[in-house]
C-alpha cells in the first residue's frame, strides 16, 4: 500500500547559482574603469601630440616668414643707406658746381680792378678772406685798387690795406710793396648799387 504524505513538508531551498561572484565583479569593474581610463589617457596624449605637431609646423612657418621679412628689411636698409650716400654725393656735386663760379668771378673781378702800373704777385685765401700782395709805383694806384675791389660787390667793405712799404729795385727806381685783405661777399646778398639819377631835361 502506498502512503502519500499530504502534510506540507518544509523543503530545503536549493541554493541559487551565481554566474559571477561578488569579488570577481569588483575586479571586472575595476578592470573596465582602468581600461577606459587608459584609453582616455591614450586618446588625450595622441590629441596633445597632434596639437604639438601642428604648433611646431606653425612655429616653423612663422620663423621662415620672419627670416624672409628680415632679409627684405636688410635689403631695404641697404637701399636706404645707398640712397643717403647718393643724395650726399648729389648735394656735394651741386655745391661744387655752385662754388666753381665764385672763384672764376673773383679772379675776373680782381683782374678788372687792377689799375695801371700795379701788379699782383701773390694771392692767398683763408676761409672767406683773401690776402693780395703786389707792387706799384704809386700810392694812388693802391687806393684805386682798394676802391675798385669795394665796388665789385664781391668783397665786403672796407677792403683793408695791411702794409705798404717803399723799396728800391735793382735799377734804383722806388716801388711800393703793398698787401691788402678783403673778405668775400656773396653778390646775391649785396644789393646792387642804385643807378645814378637821370639828369633833368631843360625846360
Amino acid at each position: 500500500m502506498i502512503r502519500i504524505n499530504l502534510l506540507p513538508v518544509a523543503r530545503e531551498r536549493a541554493p541559487q547559482r551565481v554566474l559571477v561572484p561578488a569579488a570577481h565583479r569588483v575586479t571586472i569593474a575595476a578592470t573596465l574603469i582602468l581600461l577606459a581610463t587608459t584609453v582616455f589617457i591614450g586618446w588625450w596624449f595622441w590629441s596633445l601630440q597632434q596639437q604639438s605637431q601642428g604648433l611646431d609646423q606653425e612655429i616653423a612657418r612663422v620663423e621662415e616668414e620672419t627670416r624672409q621679412i628680415q632679409s627684405v628689411l636688410e635689403q631695404v636698409r641697404k637701399f636706404e643707406a645707398q640712397k643717403t650716400v647718393l643724395q650726399q654725393r648729389v648735394s656735394l656735386i651741386e655745391q661744387l658746381r655752385k662754388g666753381q663760379a665764385a672763384p672764376v668771378h673773383l679772379l675776373d673781378e680782381i683782374s678788372r680792378s687792377l689799375p695801371e702800373r700795379l701788379w699782383l704777385n701773390e694771392l692767398s685765401q683763408t676761409g672767406s678772406e683773401f690776402t693780395m700782395s703786389g707792387v706799384t709805383d704809386s700810392l694812388t694806384a693802391v687806393s684805386d685798387f682798394v676802391a675798385n675791389l669795394e665796388n665789385t660787390r664781391w668783397f665786403q667793405k672796407p677792403v683793408e690795406i695791411l702794409d705798404s712799404q717803399v723799396q728800391t729795385d735793382s735799377t734804383g727806381a722806388d716801388l711800393i710793396k703793398f698787401q691788402v685783405k678783403a673778405a668775400f661777399a656773396d653778390p646775391a646778398s649785396v644789393p646792387a648799387p642804385a643807378a645814378p639819377p637821370a639828369s633833368a631835361t631843360a625846360q
